[in-house]
């Protein structure tokens, strides 16, 4: 579970996010709003990517200011942008880094990326240099890069923006068969259709808390 308590978050002299109060605990979780809503902001506080200047953040207990490290173990963060993420330049060598990390054994590590690679569809692709996959490739690496650290969570901000309807419909199909639980910000309205819970931002405030449909008719009434 998710908790926010009396969040307020401010950037310099603007104020981000105020009054949120929620409770995250649903399979997925969509989360919507025009830009300068305060959305991505509010995802980078799941992780600890950003901390509250108000309230308090908790996954499972664990505070995002007190606990940022085992925070971070728990919530997986997936942005919008691979290049962003992904940072060796051969698709093995990236994946491998965060195990190397966490200092285990050299067959371990292989054994986990050949397994991880399979599982996203990227056999075969451990010793392809990363710069030279498609936008769609390269998020699947990213995407890759976050599982494989097996998180509880996993939060994607608009992973699908720079991605054509094909690569859109790998990556969520992808997306869909985790286990974990799943925060995901977009502004593709069609692709929280069957989603648990949608959670709708506004001026740096919550305004709907609603399963999919009526969350995103109040969505589309606030924007026109």
């Amino acid at each position: 579970m998710i908790s926010l308590t009396g969040v307020r978050l401010d950037r310099g002299e603007r104020t981000v996010l105020s009054g949120i109060d929620l409770t995250l605990s649903e399979r997925r979780i969509g989360v919507i709003g025009a830009n300068g809503s305060g959305k991505s902001s509010f995802a980078r506080l799941l992780n600890g990517l950003l901390l509250p200047s108000r309230g308090s953040v908790a996954v499972d207990g664990l505070d995002t200011r007190k606990d940022a490290g085992a925070v971070r173990r728990k919530v997986g963060f997936l942005f919008q942008n691979p290049d962003n993420q992904v940072i060796y330049p051969t698709v093995g060598e990236d994946l491998a880094f965060g195990l190397k990390g966490r200092k285990l054994p050299k067959a371990e590590i292989t054994a986990r990326v050949e397994a991880t690679l399979k599982r996203f569809s990227l056999d075969g692709f451990g010793d392809r240099l990363v710069h030279e996959l498609s936008g769609g490739e390269r998020q699947m690496v990213a995407l890759a890069g976050v599982m494989i650290l097996e998180p509880d969570w996993l939060v994607l901000d608009e992973p699908t923006t720079l991605l054509d309807r094909r690569n859109t419909r790998t990556i969520m199909a992808a997306v869909e068969a985790l286990d974990q639980r799943v925060v995901l910000v977009t502004h593709d309205l069609r692709l929280l259709e069957n989603f648990d819970r949608v959670v709708v931002f506004e001026e740096g405030g919550v305004v709907a808390d609603a399963p999919p449909a009526e969350a995103i008719h109040a969505y589309r009434r606030l924007v026109g």
